[in-house]
C-alpha cells in the first residue's frame, strides 16, 4: 500500500510532462538517419546498432530495458519541415549493468531532404550508475524566445530501483534553434521529482513536485524572460486502526520563479537545479 501512496505523489509530478514528453515514433529509417550524421559509423551483423571507432554504440532501437537507449525523434511542430533527433554515443567499453558512460548528441534533419541542418554534442549526458537513466525525450513546448529565435527541449529522467527510499527525477534542457546554430540556453532545471523513506510497506514520508514554463513577456538581452511555477506536494501515509495503508498528504506550496537570460544562458535557481549532473 505504500507503493499506492508514492505513485500518486509520482503521478501529480508527471502530469504537467505527458502533452510535452510523449515519445513520437519519427525516426523512420533509422539507419539512414545514422549513415547521413556518422558516414564512418559501422552496422552491426544484425543491423540494430552502428559503431563508430573505437568504441562508441549507437543502438537503433527503442529502450527494451535498462541498458538500451535508442534514437529518439520527433518532428518539431514549430518548425514542421525539421526533424529532430537525439542520438545516444555509448562508450561500449565502459558499459555495464548498473551504469552507462557517454554522450548525446542532437541533430536537426531537414524532414524533406533528411539533410543535417545543425548538430551539438552533449558530453557526459547518458552517465549515469545506481540512479539509472530511464527515459530521453524531447519537449517541444511553445518557446519562443524571441522574434526570430525558437527553442526545443530535452528531458531526462532517472531513477532508482529502491522501494524503502526511491528517487526519480527529470530535468530539462532548453535548446535555441537559430541562423548563427543550435545552442544550450537552459542547462539541467528540475521539472518533476518523487522521493522519500518508507519501510516499503505503509509507513513512511514522500515528497513530489511538479514545474511548469510559461514565457514571459518581458526581455533581458534579447530573449524572453521565462516563468516557472514549482508545485511542491508531501505526503505521510499510516496504518488505520484496522491495518489499512491511509494517505496523509500535508498542504501543497507553490513558488514561482523568474529566469531572465544573461547574453549566454538562463541561470537555474539553486532550488531547481540538477542533483550530480
Amino acid at each position: 500500500m505504500r507503493l499506492l501512496s508514492g505513485t500518486l505523489l509520482l503521478g501529480l509530478a508527471a502530469a504537467s510532462l505527458l502533452p510535452a514528453q510523449a515519445r513520437a515514433d519519427d525516426c523512420g529509417d533509422a539507419a539512414a538517419l545514422v549513415q547521413l550524421a556518422y558516414p564512418k559509423a559501422q552496422k552491426s551483423a544484425d543491423g540494430k546498432s552502428f559503431t563508430l571507432e573505437p568504441h562508441t554504440s549507437i543502438s537503433l532501437t527503442l529502450p527494451e530495458g535498462d541498458n538500451s537507449f535508442g534514437l529518439v525523434c520527433k518532428i518539431w511542430p514549430a518548425h514542421d519541415d525539421l526533424l529532430l533527433v537525439a542520438v545516444p554515443l555509448l562508450d561500449s567499453a565502459k558499459l555495464s549493468v548498473d551504469e552507462h558512460v557517454g554522450d548525446i548528441e542532437l541533430l536537426v534533419f531537414d524532414a524533406k531532404s533528411l539533410q543535417v541542418r545543425q548538430r551539438l554534442l552533449q558530453p557526459g549526458l547518458m552517465n549515469d550508475d545506481a540512479i539509472a537513466i530511464r527515459e530521453i525525450a524531447f519537449d517541444t513546448g511553445r518557446y519562443r524566445l524571441a522574434p526570430d529565435v525558437t527553442a526545443f527541449g530535452l528531458r531526462i529522467e532517472m531513477a532508482n530501483h529502491s522501494q524503502p527510499n526511491p528517487f526519480r527525477e527529470t530535468d530539462l534542457r532548453l535548446y535555441a534553434f537559430a541562423s548563427d546554430g543550435l545552442r544550450l540556453v537552459l542547462d539541467g532545471l528540475v521539472v518533476a521529482d518523487f522521493g522519500g523513506e518508507g519501510d516499503a510497506s505503509c509507513t513512511g514520508s514522500f515528497h513530489s513536485r511538479e514545474v511548469s514554463l510559461t514565457m514571459h513577456s518581458a526581455s533581458h538581452r534579447g530573449y524572453h524572460d521565462i516563468t516557472v511555477i514549482e508545485r511542491r506536494d508531501t505526503d505521510e501515509p499510516s496504518p488505520d486502526k484496522d491495518g489499512e495503508c491511509q494517505s496523509h498528504p500535508g498542504k501543497p506550496v507553490k513558488l514561482t520563479y523568474r529566469l531572465r537570460y544573461d547574453g549566454s544562458r538562463y541561470p537555474v535557481p539553486e532550488a531547481l537545479k540538477v542533483l550530480g549532473r
